[in-house]
């Protein structure tokens, strides 16, 4: 029998249909490789090198379990198949750690650590985020080997385990082992997708980025009776500084925070983004944000910033007395077109000029500190993933610009130079980083039949013009 693209697309959909997929899927769910060390590390190694190491060594590829640079953390396990130097090679992406499992949580008859499938749903800390997400790539490379003998292109698999704590680490482990990583493009699959009905294309991240305002006037709270009236209250201070950041219908009053200039290409990917409204989700408020702009243009092409918490005296037992302090965290989500470290001197001249010289900036070290990325829906590769998922399922996917969260992205645009493509295959309402975490059987059994398309075109292709 001729081998074909639709002969490795239906072979990687029988994975699921037979139980082979999940059998592989338990086996990772299994290993309890919660990102939080050091007790969890003993897990992390084992990831690496028990389980999912040899499941990739059986499909020719020669692997490797590397040391984190920052000791304390998981290591990074590195699979390479290598067929021919001249073809394309492609750096394929996920993360074997997982959140805290919250057991007590989960409900009644599930288990973070056992799989667990109820018609269409699938149970597992993991199974979305991100084990059966990168098995899903794996697989799929398996049913394109059985079915050409070979994929026609050079893959290097890199698992990291600790994305879940902020991937510490992984800048400096990508510039340690550069030739190692080198590739043509970087493919990852990971997160949710916009809608059930058709899948996503994703190309990078917002940059997050956190801070306090402070307003700290004295030594001491003092008797409202007596001083109510005649001390500033740093509430209200804070209270009209906020206000002077944000509209009163959301909008965002620091120019510096907002993008000067889109590129055409990103403004038609943003808009023309198909989102479903899922139960149990909450729908977008009319009127909130920068006005003129759709839904999916907030999010994929725009500045979103919330106050994330204030606080002034002491909210859980107030007593009767002029506070000295007001404080608020503030969170800034921005585009590759804003200028990341304009963001709080803009703000300091902002309040400068508002008048809020007594309201101090504090910048905030969160885990989610990743810069902006984005790749240009333009890029050859880009185009190549776009027509074969059209091919595989008939109808033009999603192709988003940037996530409106953040992620490690631009590492791997930056340090190896190449396009960064995220295809998820997860959904919104998968209890991702909360109790009962759990998968679509009919997702991932499209999601073996998408990637398996991918590679098949890759391998017929090569490197696109």
């Amino acid at each position: 029998m001729t081998a074909s693209r639709s002969g490795a697309i239906a072979r990687a959909r029988s994975y699921f249909r037979d139980g082979t997929y999940l059998d592989r899927l338990r086996a990772l769910v299994a290993v309890p490789t919660q990102s939080f060390p050091p007790n969890h590390k003993p897990d992390l190694e084992r990831y690496c090198r028990a389980v999912l190491g040899p499941m990739v060594a059986g499909l020719g590829f020669a692997t490797e379990v590397l040391d984190n640079p920052q000791p304390a953390h998981g290591p990074v396990l590195l699979a390479t198949r290598i067929e021919d130097a001249t073809k394309p090679t492609v750096l394929l992406y996920g993360h074997g750690d997982v959140v805290r499992a919250m057991p007590e949580r989960w409900r009644a008859g599930l288990d973070p650590w056992t799989l667990t499938v109820e018609g269409d749903r699938i149970y597992g800390r993991g199974v979305v985020d991100n084990k059966g997400q990168h098995l899903l790539a794996i697989d799929a490379l398996r049913a394109v080997l059985a079915e050409r003998g070979e994929l026609g292109f050079n893959v290097k698999l890199m698992v990291e385990t600790g994305e879940e704590a902020g991937s510490p680490g992984l800048r400096r482990f990508i510039e340690r082992h550069r030739d190692r990583c080198a590739a043509d493009v970087f493919i990852a699959l990971d997160g949710p997708r916009q809608s059930l009905s058709v899948p996503d294309v994703t190309l990078g991240t917002r940059a997050g980025l956190a801070f306090d305002l402070l307003v700290d006037l004295r030594q001491g709270s003092h008797h409202s009776g007596h001083w109510g009236g005649l001390l500033i209250d740093p509430a209200v201070v804070l209270s009209y500084a906020i206000a002077s950041i944000f509209s009163r219908e959301g909008r965002i009053l620091v120019p510096e925070w907002l993008p000067r200039d889109i590129p055409p290409s990103v403004r038609e990917a943003s808009r023309n983004v198909v989102v479903d409204d899922l139960p149990g989700a909450p729908v977008p408020d009319p009127g909130w944000g920068e006005p003129g702009l759709s839904r999916t243009e907030r999010i994929y092409m725009w500045t979103s910033a919330i106050v994330l918490a204030s606080i002034s005296g002491q909210p859980e037992a107030p007593v009767n007395a002029v506070s000295p302090t007001a404080r608020a965290r503030i969170q800034v989500r921005h585009t590759v077109d804003v200028d990341g470290e304009d963001i709080i001197p803009g703000l300091r001249r902002h309040l400068d000029a508002h008048g809020f010289h007594n309201v101090t900036i504090v910048p905030v070290q969160e885990r989610d500190a990743f810069p902006a990325s984005r790749t240009d829906p333009d890029n050859p590769w880009v185009r190549l993933v776009v027509r074969s998922l059209a091919e595989t399922v008939g109808r033009a996917p999603n192709v988003i610009p940037n996530i409106g969260a953040s992620g490690p992205s631009e590492y791997f645009k930056e340090i190896l130079g190449t396009p960064v493509i995220w295809i998820p295959h997860s959904y919104g309402g998968c209890g991702q980083h909360g109790p009962d975490e759990h998968g679509l059987g009919s997702l991932f059994e499209e999601g073996l039949g998408l990637m398996a398309g991918i590679w098949w075109d890759i391998g017929e292709t090569g490197r696109p013009a």
